[in-house]
């Protein structure tokens, strides 16, 4: 999963920004916004909108590395979430749409044509969202707080992994954010009793998951709290002289916690207002948020009646395929899930849950992503020259943290990418299911995808902002079974049953997701159904059906989209037989940056066509 949580503030700006080894050097950044185009117009408008959006978030250009030189100052700031900062982000989209309309896009070069309309794609389904008054304006978390959404979540990480201390200049802006992050809890808070005055109130279980969530950091001394440990060992890391923990231990005590406790409290106060009821669909036009979210996520008009069907007959077809596998490991009772979660339950299948073992698990991680970055070759042209690196989730947001994520590198190539695993409890990752998931995040997953169109001297540095969820996850799950094609599993077996449970999961959320949203399925139903046919443990399955339950439609575009890679790839292969190359076909369907599934297949069918004219 790509990490989006520290730019929900500015989604609806259209800042879709794709959010979470070996060392490699890194090639420069393309000088441009819009190196590979050829239409003037469009390039200085693609040039345009990026500043733009990197001017008004803060937290943007940080993650991007662009918070220096003349964006000094935006090092020293957050994004408030105030209504008026919501509608200028607003009317900058609208802005950009009706801008982007002036253009002459039938003079365009096929390329520009791709770019054009993936930018217009991008905006208009982030525009249709605002005709509801409520959730993250394109990016479908409903609730502004949740156990999985919220700056109470996201900001001691952003502050700790993404802003970088090297200067004191760098340990002032980070004091500084600290005292906005006050602001930013209690802008937030305002902007949520407003969703509550609407009747947009979470169920009762994401409420006390959350407010729990928070207890436990208030209940956390502030000198003993992120916030003021990372600023403590990194500049004394960079022997950087200054009381900066006693500072910031101060804006904890006497701003952050404040903020937080009225957010808390506020929270409480909903408690006996909450229904238990999961479905977005008892909202106030809860009907069309969701199909608004199920549009932006895959990219196409499929409904939530198209996608529980395609997710109950993979479900079928993968259980059959995963019931042979077993078999061949001599497991042939009882149903796929209950093996499954026989397996899980195996102590030889499952690292304790300790702190050491913890340790020993990421080293394995690098294991395997090292000998997969041996295989990259053979289906790629091109690799990425930023490395990735694996990190644990901090556990003191791990409980409403999503169980693996990635972080994409800086463009200044200062930062690597993150792949970070949750570890709240190891027997969620059985030793047969790590390495699928390290090819999902890592290489030749998000990671791969996401350098790569970083790293691209032909896409504009608009591809950055852009995030196309259906297409990126997408590719993530289609990794896993490139990973697989490689030769990844030919001498593990189990490993093998691990990637496809990893199919299957992803098939299971297109039922569990569209069950709760448009089926009338309880959070309990959904639990059931999905320990029942992947075997998972039901804390996990629990945190995973919960996070559908506050992200409805952002579960659909794992296999949406793992489903049309497989799709085209094929379909090329028919029609070029056997001049069809894997490389080539990667090379092209990553070098433009992520875009719409429709838009996807035109960019292959129009590599198709070239090949054809080549002879």
């Amino acid at each position: 999963m790509i990490d989006r949580r520290h730019f929900l503030a500015t989604a609806s700006a259209g800042a879709a920004l794709a959010a979470a080894g070996p060392a490699f050097a890194r090639i420069s950044e393309p000088k441009g916004a819009a190196a590979g185009s050829a239409d003037p117009a469009l390039a200085a408008f693609m040039d345009k909108y990026f500043e733009a959006q990197v001017d008004a978030s803060p937290e943007t250009a940080t993650q991007l590395g662009l918070d220096t030189g003349a964006r000094a100052a935006l090092k020293s700031r957050l994004t408030v979430p105030t209504l008026e900062q919501e509608e200028k982000d607003r009317a900058r989209v609208r802005a950009a749409r009706a801008e982007l309309g002036t253009l002459n896009r039938a003079s365009m070069t096929a390329q520009d044509a791709i770019y054009y309309d993936t930018v217009a794609a991008n905006l208009d389904a982030i525009i249709k969202t605002y005709a509801i008054p409520y959730g993250q304006g394109g990016w479908p978390q409903v609730y502004r707080v949740s156990q999985g959404g919220g700056a109470y979540l996201n900001t001691g990480d952003f502050l700790d992994n993404q802003h970088t201390i090297k200067t004191a200049a760098d340990a002032e802006a980070y004091v500084s954010r600290v005292g906005d992050f006050a602001d930013v809890l209690a802008a937030e808070t305002d902007r949520m009793s407003e969703d509550f005055g609407r009747g947009v109130i979470p169920p009762d279980f994401i409420l006390k998951k959350t407010i729990g969530l928070q207890a436990g950091m208030l209940g956390t001394k502030p000198g003993e709290s992120t916030l003021v440990q990372s600023i403590v060992r990194r500049t004394h890391e960079q022997s950087i002289p200054g009381e900066w923990g006693a500072r910031v231990e101060k804006l904890v005590a006497e701003r952050v916690y404040p903020a937080l406790q009225r957010q808390n409290d506020a929270l409480k106060a909903a408690l006996p207002k909450a229904g238990h009821e999961a479905s977005v669909s008892r909202l106030p036009q809860g009907a069309q948020y969701y199909a608004n979210s199920l549009n932006y996520i895959t990219t196409t008009r499929m409904t939530a009646d198209e996608i529980h069907r395609i997710g109950l007959e993979q479900v079928a077809d993968l259980t059959a395929r995963s019931d042979e596998m077993l078999k061949k490991q001599g497991m042939s009772q009882g149903t796929v899930g209950e093996r499954m979660a026989s397996l899980i339950a195996n102590p030889a299948n499952v690292y304790p849950n300790t702190d050491a073992a913890k340790v020993e698990l990421v080293a394995h991680l690098n294991e395997q992503m090292a000998a997969m970055q041996a295989l990259l070759p053979k289906a790629f042209g091109r690799l990425p020259k930023s490395g990735v690196q694996i990190k644990r989730v901090p556990p003191e947001i791990q409980e409403g943290a999503s169980q693996g994520y990635y972080n994409s590198p800086s463009l200044d190539g200062t930062r690597p990418g993150i792949y970070w695993i949750n570890l709240t409890d190891t027997a969620n990752w059985p030793k047969f299911g790590l390495p699928t998931l390290t090819y999902h995040e890592a290489i030749p997953g998000h990671h791969l995808q996401i350098a790569l169109q970083q790293e691209s001297p032909a896409a504009p540095k608009l591809m950055n902002l852009m995030f196309f969820s259906s297409y990126a996850e997408g590719w993530g799950l289609y990794a896993e079974q490139l990973a697989d094609e490689l030769g990844a599993y030919d001498n593990d077996a189990l490993g093998r049953v691990g990637f496809y449970q990893s199919l299957l999961f992803r098939a299971v959320r297109l039922v569990v997701d569209t069950g709760i949203h448009s089926k009338g399925w309880s959070r309990e139903q959904a639990i059931r159904y999905f320990i029942d046919n992947t075997g998972r443990a039901e804390g996990g399955a629990t945190s995973e059906v919960e996070r559908y339950c506050s992200w409805p439609g952002q579960a659909c575009a794992y296999k949406v989209g793992h489903n049309e890679w497989v799709r085209l790839r094929e379909k090329a292969r028919t029609a070029l037989g056997s001049r069809f190359d894997i490389r080539g076909f990667h090379d092209t369907a990553l070098a433009g940056g992520g875009m719409p599934l429709t838009v996807l297949e035109r960019v292959v069918d129009n590599w198709v066509s070239a090949q054809k004219a080549a002879g």
